[in-house]
C-alpha cells in the first residue's frame, strides 16, 4: 500500500499545485456538464425514439466502465499527464463527433468516446494526484479534485443552456468543445509537477498488466472494493430517487428542479471539510457518516409528501454526498501500491463505476415488484449495510487510522 515514500516532499499545500490539479478538471467537467442534459435531445432529433434516446445518455456510463481497465494500462504505459493530455483530446474528438453526427449510429459511437475519455482523465487525474501530494494532505486533494469537478458539472448546464437558446441543441456541444480544447491547452503550458522517480519508473522493462495487479491485490478490491460498491450505488440512487419521489408526490418540474438545485448546492459546499476531517482523524469518520447519513435520508423520503419536506430530505441527502466528497479517490489512493498504482486504480474505479450503475439498476428492479417507497426503505437499508462494512475494513487501509495505532502502541510499550 502506498505510504508515500516515493512522493516529493516539497508539495506542503495545495494552492502551489491548483491550477495544474484542478484547473483541467473544471474545464472538463463543464463541458460534460454542458452536453448531459442534450444528448437525449439530439437523438430524438436524429430520429430515434424515446427508448433509444434514453440509452445514448446511458453510453457515457457505458464508455466509463469499458475504459476503465485500459485507462489504467494507458496510464502505466505513457505516464499520467500523457493520458490526461490525450484524454483532453479524446474528449474533444467525442464533441465534434456528437455535434456534426449525422445519424444515430455516429451520435452513439461520439457519446461511448466521451465516456472512455472521461474514464482515462478521471483515473489519470487520481494516480497524478497521488503522487504529487504527501499522504498529509492526500484526502483534502482529492475531495477538492471531486468538489471541482461537481461545481463545473453544476455550471455546465447553464452555459449548455445559454448556447442552445441562441444556437441550438449543437451549440452544447460546442460549449463542451471550447471546454475540452481550452482543458488540453492548459495540460499543455502548465509544469508535470510529478516525481523524477516516477519518470524513472516508465522507462523500466517489464511493466505488469492490469489484471496480474488485480490479482495480487485481489484480497483488497473483496474487500475495501466491495465497500465502494456500497458507497457509489448510495451516491448513484440518491439522484434516482430524488426526482422519482418528487414526481410521485406531485411536484411539477419547476419545482423538482429547485429541490435537486438545492441538495446540489448543499453537496457542493462540504467538499473541503469532509477532506479535511479524512486527514486529521481518518477516512472512516467520513465514509461511516456519509453512508449513514445517506441511508436515513433515502429510508425518510417516502415519509415526506410536501415541497418542503422533500427539499428537507434531499437536502440531508446533499448533506451526506457531499461530506463523502473525494472519499471512493482517497480510499483508492490509500490501497494503492506505490509502484502499480496506475494499474490498480484502473480496477478500483471499475468496482466504483459499476457501483454507479447497480445501484439505480436495483432501484428499477425493486420498483417492478413493489412501490417506489419500498425501493428507497430498501436502498436505504443497503446504504446502512455498507456503513458497517466500511466501518470494518477502512481503518485497515486507512495511514491516519495505522499512525494512531502505532503511537499508542509505542505510548504503551
Amino acid at each position: 500500500m502506498s505510504g508515500g515514500s516515493g512522493r516529493p516532499a516539497s508539495v506542503r499545500d495545495l494552492r502551489p499545485i491548483a491550477l495544474s490539479a484542478y484547473g483541467p478538471s473544471a474545464l472538463s467537467a463543464i463541458g460534460t456538464g454542458a452536453i448531459t442534459p442534450v444528448v437525449a435531445l439530439s437523438a430524438r432529433h436524429l430520429g430515434a425514439g424515446v427508448g433509444l434516446a434514453a440509452f445514448m445518455v446511458a453510453l457515457l456510463g457505458i464508455g466509463q466502465l469499458l475504459g476503465d481497465l485500459p485507462a489504467g494500462a494507458v496510464a502505466a504505459r505513457f505516464g499520467e499527464r500523457t493520458a490526461l493530455i490525450g484524454a483532453c483530446g479524446l474528449e474533444a474528438l467525442g464533441m465534434l463527433g456528437s455535434a456534426l453526427a449525422p445519424n444515430v449510429a455516429v451520435l452513439a459511437a461520439s457519446v461511448l468516446v466521451l465516456g472512455v475519455s472521461a474514464s482515462v482523465f478521471g483515473l489519470a487525474r487520481q494516480a497524478y494526484l497521488t503522487e504529487v501530494v504527501p499522504v498529509a494532505l492526500r484526502a483534502r486533494a482529492l475531495s477538492v479534485l471531486g468538489g471541482v469537478s461537481r461545481i463545473g458539472l453544476f455550471v455546465g448546464p447553464f452555459l449548455g443552456a445559454a448556447a442552445v437558446s441562441r444556437w441550438g441543441v449543437g451549440a452544447a456541444y460546442g460549449v463542451g468543445l471550447a471546454s475540452s480544447v481550452s482543458a488540453l491547452l492548459l495540460l499543455l503550458v502548465v509544469p508535470d509537477l510529478t516525481s523524477g522517480e516516477r519518470a524513472e519508473q516508465l522507462r523500466e522493462p517489464g511493466r505488469r498488466s492490469v489484471l496480474a495487479v488485480l490479482g495480487e491485490h485481489r484480497r483488497t478490491l473483496a474487500t475495501l472494493g466491495v465497500g465502494v460498491l456500497f458507497v457509489s450505488g448510495a451516491r448513484a440512487c440518491r439522484t434516482a430517487v430524488v426526482p422519482l419521489w418528487a414526481q410521485a408526490v406531485g411536484l411539477d418540474a419547476t419545482h423538482t428542479s429547485l429541490v435537486f438545485g438545492i441538495s446540489g448546492a448543499v453537496d457542493m459546499l462540504l467538499f473541503y471539510p469532509g477532506g479535511t476531517v479524512m486527514d486529521r482523524f481518518g477516512r472512516v469518520f467520513v465514509v461511516v457518516p456519509s453512508l449513514v447519513v445517506l441511508g436515513i435520508g433515502m429510508a425518510l423520503l417516502p415519509l415526506t409528501g410536501t415541497f418542503a419536506w422533500v427539499t428537507a430530505v434531499a437536502t440531508l441527502l446533499g448533506l451526506g454526498n457531499g461530506i463523502g466528497s473525494g472519499v471512493v479517490m482517497t480510499l483508492g489512493a490509500d490501497a494503492s501500491p506505490d509502484r502499480d498504482r496506475a494499474q490498480f486504480l484502473g480496477g478500483w474505479r471499475l468496482m466504483s463505476d459499476a457501483g454507479n450503475a447497480a445501484g439505480p439498476a436495483l432501484l428499477s428492479a425493486v420498483t417492478v415488484v413493489a412501490p417506489l417507497a419500498v425501493g428507497c426503505v430498501a436502498l436505504g437499508g443497503l446504504a446502512l449495510v455498507g456503513a458497517g462494512w466500511m466501518r470494518v475494513w477502512v481503518p485497515r487501509f486507512d495511514p491516519v487510522s495505522r499512525r494512531t495505532l502505532a503511537r499508542r502502541r509505542g505510548m504503551g510499550g
